[in-house]
């Protein structure tokens, strides 16, 4: 194709893409990221042509996506938070279901606390805490070293203080205890039919999938948060919509009292929170 506008661009994508979840948002996100402007731009000037390197990297696009591979890696980037964050493949893509547990922990902090975010990925959650609440200590940890510094890039690209440190959850944290502690840890079960649609694809499967029908992780992190809270601290897990009972029961196991679950903004149980206090676990 020649002297394609930017209308005519829009339309062809929408067709090719047309059964995949959002194609028109698609379309225009990728268009966007190609011509280097809004997509105010896009519906502004429908009239204005592509050059031809612009249309073929396009098209490009258009075909890799129509494959399924995920928006984000392909622009490289995406929103969280109000927060852009680069993204890569050794990463889960931040999704708007997890600023649930943002909101969740900023409740619980007040001036000169510590917060510890397990599993950090892209920072997203880290970041966006710290955004909120200069005045606290934020820590982020990842087992991947291109994680570590994919978070530390996007800390220094929202202007945020964090610090981050390579980790398997608490391995390499010492004695280090925190006011609160939260985590979007591996949940999806292994044999979890999901795995094979849409997005989570192309996601590292290590970022996805824990054993014990998803909740080995979860169950790690909840043992390890009794040695690394204070009293009175919080720990907030993000978890499978269909993990609810499970997971309380992880927490109240291990102790923990106050436990609620939170849930997402499309009504599911997202986020279950427990506070920590040694008394109350002494007496179990």
């Amino acid at each position: 194709m020649t002297n394609v506008s930017i209308a005519t661009a829009l339309n062809h994508a929408q067709q090719r893409l047309n059964g995949t979840e959002s194609p028109k948002l698609d379309a225009r996100v990728l268009l966007s990221f190609v011509l280097g402007q809004s997509r105010t731009y896009l519906m502004t000037w429908p009239e204005r042509e592509l050059t031809q390197n612009q249309w073929q990297s396009y098209d490009a696009l258009i075909e890799r996506r129509a494959l399924g591979e995920p928006v984000a890696y392909l622009v490289g980037e995406r929103e969280f938070w109000s927060l852009p964050f680069k993204v890569s493949e050794h990463t889960l893509i931040p999704r708007p279901d997890t600023e649930v547990l943002v909101e969740q922990a900023l409740m619980y902090l007040k001036s000169g606390d510590s917060v510890l975010d397990l599993g950090t990925g892209t920072g997203a959650i880290a970041i966006a805490i710290a955004h909120e609440r200069p005045d606290i200590n934020v820590t982020g940890v990842d087992l991947l070293e291109e994680a570590v510094e994919l978070a530390k890039s996007n800390g220094e690209r929202n202007q945020v203080r964090v610090h981050w440190l390579q980790s398997s959850w608490f391995d390499n944290l010492g004695e280090q205890q925190y006011s609160l502690i939260v985590s979007n840890p591996p949940y999806i079960d292994p044999d979890d039919p999901h795995l094979t649609q849409g997005d989570v694809r192309f996601e590292p499967r290590s970022a996805l999938v824990a054993e014990h029908h998803g909740l080995a992780d979860i169950e790690l992190i909840v043992a390890g948060a009794t040695k690394h809270l204070v009293e009175q601290g919080w720990l907030l897990i993000e978890h499978g919509y269909d993990q609810l009972p499970s997971v309380q029961q992880i927490f109240a196991d291990a102790g923990f009292t106050q436990i609620e679950t939170v849930r997402d903004y499309a009504g599911q149980p997202r986020v279950t929170k427990g506070q920590w206090l040694l008394g109350a676990a002494c007496l179990r």
